[in-house]
């Protein structure tokens, strides 16, 4: 250390320096610093100090610089490593963050700050058990610290390990009653419990004790929203963005609830407020993209489906949804899965290893669904769930949402050996019920559609688990070990782009219920508002799937077919006149476009008969509603894309013996839907066929399906007890 007249000058200048920082006149404090390092460039008091006020007026990066400058001159001081892991994290370099600490450690042994600083990048870097550790050496130094008890909380519920979760933030509001984060945090780990009522009294209790907490509020409405209590759910993200109106998190969750409630206006403006305040928002791009889809506008399509792509491809967790109707890409959807699980359905912690259980004369699976109810999936799959051989298989529902009281949801209930309704249950809880049932296979049919609850197969409660039907994709999870396809919708070339193992199916993927009954009765076109003449191209699919590049050709068919109408079901007023101002644009009148209102099953079933020809879209087909179709013997024109969603279609006419009606290009599409509606008799030739068919191919042949998924399930499970890992495999079709 340097010494004499000069170094005494500085250093009692540097004092000068540090006393108006501990006041808090920051900027005079930082002018005295870097006066002393433009005289002593290595003075490493006041590198120190001017890296602190650096943190302190939230320039991080300028602090980062800085210490690792004090570092290279002096690498014992262990103040700078903690203060350079604090600069690292706040510039979200979190790993870096995390040995910065580490050194720290070294040099500092039992720091509390610096094992707290730690604790936080370590779970923030997706290491709760690390950060378990950490809290509770900094709780053997310090028992009775509130702030720790609140960190230790944190990373138990990373853990899922709510019970000590909720008795951590129990023990730090014990010692700071009124502790504001601790009974955020608690409130938090409740509702993931789906005690939804103790949440709330949690979150409530916030408000006097700290009035300007604003996370609370935006927690609170979550819970109001789970509830159903839309009204409150919006006041109380409302009172959190009073408080701070800069809050992206609670711009985000306040659009998706207007979006719910259809106030489209209203939640479009708060998701583009968000990415004001965030441009690179994964959530707040996710949902934008997705209601603007549903309203059909493509104001700009192009841009922010690039964007989504690209955030997707960079390891953002885009919503996996969203990108099946954004791009036509596997690679695309399957970084956007894998990005999306790491950070929302991750194990939180080391799974249970799959266990051989010993099936007590039956393998025992579980149907795991929020969609047991009057859904596309439940219609479709029926028949397949009272189908199954009970002599061999012992079949169970999980429901994860209530009874809507529906014929089919009571058709549901009588088709199990079991039906068990979970929706109060938290994913651990229905986790541990599957293992209390020795469930051999549990069978996930959601994906990353509404209402899924991943969770529950991230705890890993059967020893193989299998994503089926309600989802067109990988989850991106390994804890799923097969996905259920065919050869058409994943090609062989194409397994790299699925974290699971596929079991093909010999014919088709998709199940069908070959016990539906169509209506005697016809309605008349008058009656859904068709004209009495004229071609009538028909598409109903859900609107989000409708792209500018698919719409523009159904126009360009509207204008060279005279007379023709196009049929669509769109069930909000901003898609049909978003539909209609673009019909118009291309010079065609509104009568051209022809909405269809919601219908119960059976009548949206006969609707079908009025139609001349189902247009699918791209890069989302039909799925379910492209089987109603083919099962009402309306022929549908599919173009098959390159992902598992573009290839849906294609499956379903390979199936009925009809490739002729797939094409691979919107040139060949658009001819061939020229041809199929100025040719009658090669319509009807087409439309005999679909009839013959429909009762001799294997796509309306149930029990014959039914046996290939059971033949499915047992190969599966005889890998499995001969203790080999999961692996792809065919099918071999029945005789």
């Amino acid at each position: 250390m340097k010494t004499g007249p000069r170094a005494s000058a500085l250093a009692e200048t540097c004092r000068r320096g540090l006393a108006l920082q501990q006041s808090g006149r920051l900027r005079e404090a930082e002018q005295i610093y870097r006066e002393i390092l433009a005289a002593e460039p290595n003075h490493v008091d006041a590198l120190h100090l001017l890296a602190i006020v650096m943190l302190q007026t939230a320039r991080p990066e300028s602090a980062v610089e800085l210490l690792h400058r004090l570092i290279s001159m002096d690498s014992r001081n262990g103040d700078a490593y903690y203060n350079l892991g604090y600069a690292l994290f706040s510039t979200g370099r979190v790993a870096e963050a995390v040995e910065s600490y580490g050194e720290a450690l070294q040099r500092n042994p039992g720091d509390i700050r610096i094992l707290i600083g730690r604790a936080n990048a370590q779970l923030e870097l997706g290491q709760p058990e690390a950060a378990v550790a950490d809290c509770n050496a900094a709780l053997a130094i310090e028992p009775q610290s509130a702030e720790l008890f609140n960190n230790l909380g944190n990373a138990l519920h990373a853990l899922q390990r709510y019970g000590e979760a909720l008795a951590s933030f129990d023990r730090a509001l014990a010692l700071a009653p009124g502790y504001a984060q601790a009974l955020n945090n608690r409130g938090n780990v409740l509702r993931d419990l789906r005690r939804y009522d103790e949440a709330l009294v949690s979150y409530e209790s916030i408000s006097g004790e700290a009035p300007e907490y604003a996370e609370a509020r935006n927690h609170r409405g979550n819970v109001l929203q789970d509830c159903k209590r839309y009204d409150a759910a919006l006041a109380s993200y409302d009172e959190a963005l009073a408080i701070r109106p800069d809050y992206v998190d609670a711009l985000v969750n306040r659009g998706s609830l207007l979006r719910d409630l259809k106030r489209y206006d209203e939640a479009l403006a708060s998701y583009d407020a968000a990415l004001a305040l965030a441009p690179d928002s994964a959530d707040a791009l996710s949902f934008r993209f997705d209601l603007k889809a549903r309203c059909c506008d493509w104001s700009d399509w192009d841009a922010q489906s690039r964007a989504l792509a690209n955030r997707a491809l960079a390891g953002f967790p885009v919503l996996p949804f969203v990108m099946l109707s954004a791009v036509d890409s596997p690679a695309v959807h399957s970084r956007a899965a894998a990005a999306y699980a790491g950070r929302y359905h991750a194990p939180a912690r080391a799974p249970r290893p799959p266990s051989v259980l010993t099936p007590r004369k039956r393998l025992s699976v579980a149907y795991v669904s929020a969609d047991f109810r009057a859904h596309p999936t439940a219609y479709l799959a029926a028949e397949l769930f009272e189908r199954h051989d009970r002599g061999k298989f012992e079949i169970n529902a999980i429901s994860l949402s209530g009874s809507d009281a529906s014929p089919i949801r009571k058709r549901l209930e009588q088709g199990f050996d079991r039906f068990v309704d979970v929706a109060s249950r938290s994913d651990e809880e229905v986790a541990a019920l599957l293992r209390d049932l020795e469930v051999n296979i549990a069978v996930d049919l959601m994906g990353y559609t509404q209402d899924c609850r991943l969770g529950i197969f991230a705890c890993r409660p059967a020893p193989l688990q299998v994503s089926y039907l309600g989802y067109p994709g990988t989850v991106g999870a390994d804890y799923i070990d097969y996905i259920i396809a065919d050869r058409y919708v994943i090609p062989t070339d194409a397994q790299g782009w699925y974290a699971e193992r596929v079991a093909y199916l010999p014919d088709c993927y998709q199940v069908t219920d070959s016990t539906r009954v169509m209506p005697e009765a016809m309605p008349q076109r008058s009656e859904v508002g068709l004209p009495a003449q004229g071609f009538v191209f028909c598409s109903f699919n859900s609107v989000h799937k409708i792209t500018p590049a698919i719409f523009d050709v159904w126009l360009r068919l509207l204008r060279r077919i005279d007379g023709s109408v196009l049929w669509l079901y769109a069930d909000n007023p901003r898609a049909r006149g978003n539909l209609i101002r673009m019909a118009a644009a291309k010079g065609l009148a509104a009568q051209r476009l022809v909405f269809a209102d919601f219908a119960k099953y059976d009548q949206y079933l006969a609707r079908f008969r009025l139609a001349d020809l189902f247009l699918d879209n791209l890069p989302y087909n039909a799925h379910s509603t492209a089987s109603d179709a083919l099962w009402a013997g309306l022929p549908v024109l599919t173009c098959s894309g390159q992902s598992f969603p573009a290839r849906v279609a294609g499956s379903l006419l390979n199936a009925i013996g009809l490739p002729e009606l797939i094409t691979h290009s919107m040139i060949e599409y658009e001819d061939l839907a020229v041809e199929l509606a100025t040719d009658g008799k090669l319509l009807a030739a087409i439309k005999a066929k679909l009839r013959q068919n429909a009762r001799t191919c294997p796509l309306f042949d149930t029990a014959r399906f039914c046996r290939h998924l059971e033949a499915a399930y047992i190969t599966m499970w005889e890998r499995h007890a001969r203790g080999e890992g999961p692996q792809s495999f065919a099918v071999e079709p029945v005789v």
